[in-house]
């Protein structure tokens, strides 16, 4: 794009967890999903890093919010400031003339009408004038690295903050679809409530995130290489309101998640049962790619490869793969058919 261009394009992965943002294939932009806004006026005071560390700190003026649940938009007017805000972070550089965006977004791929809707409403309020949306799947297999297009069957497990979805990808296309709101927020509940009745210790969404990131597991004996330090909580006793000082073990973290790793197994078995034979064989030459932040959850590969007798091979780069694969999505607009716009 020369000096006086008048479009700008960028990628966006808009997670329930975190908003990833790319032009020209560079990551420009890797915040949390919040806002900080005024209560009384709803304008915005902060975004991203910045209102993520005043997140559950905020006196009665501010209201801090995470715009998106479960993979999907549950706060219109937060998740349009946010967008605004963490566009403004682009550093447009020599684009001084830049007026108006051409954006790709991924989205969950169990979206209704309504939500994909929403994501559209915000993108364009916030200055979008051309906008495609692209499943997450979809777009985490182009940021992988996978042939999309390629008359083979290729699966990838994408496990965010709010939805996990499950594909089966071929000629360009998803062939089997498994979308469900379970994934790393629901973790993160799970250690609340076990650290609740457990311990009796109150924690907070972002304490529960680092037990999670520190000695969060899938399996309960780990290869000693592997084996976490154990992360010491602290906290008032739900009870008491004293202070606690509690230490956790990856093992425990185990015990208290396993219930929802489960469920991400029978998502994944589900969708094997729909897939046609001959995608199936696929499969199981290639093995399911995971992509997304819950693929970094210790033992997770291991534990899916041991249940489902397929090997599970975690994205170089699983945190950025949909941000990727939209990136490069979007230097194809033309060229794939599969970008809604």
């Amino acid at each position: 794009m020369g000096f006086f261009s008048l479009t700008q394009n960028i990628a966006m992965d808009l997670g329930t967890a975190n908003t990833i943002i790319t032009v020209n294939g560079k990551i420009v932009v890797d915040e949390p999903s919040v806002v900080a806004l005024d209560r009384q006026t709803k304008k915005m005071i902060a975004v991203g890093e910045k209102a993520k560390l005043m997140h559950e700190k905020a006196n009665d003026k501010i209201v801090t919010s995470r715009p998106l649940r479960d993979g999907v938009i549950a706060d219109f007017n937060a998740c349009e400031q946010m967008m605004r805000g963490l566009i403004k972070k682009v550093k447009t550089g020599h684009h001084l003339f830049s007026q108006s965006l051409r954006m790709v977004i991924g989205v969950p791929s169990g979206s209704t009408e309504v939500e994909l809707r929403a994501v559209r409403d915000s993108a364009e309020h916030a200055g979008g004038r051309d906008v495609y949306l692209l499943f997450e799947p979809m777009a985490a297999a182009i940021g992988i690295g996978l042939d999309v297009e390629a008359p083979e069957g290729n699966m990838v497990v994408d496990i965010g903050g709010g939805s996990t979805e499950i594909a089966v990808i071929s000629l360009g296309g998803i062939v089997t679809n498994n979308s469900i709101r379970i994934a790393g927020d629901e973790l993160t509940a799970d250690i609340q409530d076990y650290m609740s009745r457990q311990h009796n210790m109150k924690v907070s969404e972002r304490m529960a995130e680092r037990i999670k990131i520190n000695v969060g597991s899938a399996l309960t004996e780990l290869p000693a290489d592997q084996v976490p330090e154990d992360y010491v909580v602290h906290g008032p006793n739900r009870i008491t309101a004293l202070p606690l000082e509690v230490p956790v073990n990856y093992q425990e973290i185990a015990h208290c998640i396993d219930k929802t790793i489960a469920k991400i197994e029978t998502a994944v078995l589900s969708a094997l049962e729909q897939t046609p034979p001959e995608l199936y064989a696929d499969i199981v030459k290639n093995g399911i790619w995971l992509s997304g932040g819950g693929a970094l959850l210790r033992g997770l590969d291991k534990r899916l490869t041991d249940k489902i007798k397929i090997p599970f091979h975690i994205a170089e780069d699983p945190l950025h793969s949909v941000a990727k694969g939209t990136g490069i999505a979007l230097n194809n607009v033309h060229n794939f058919s599969f970008l809604m716009s």
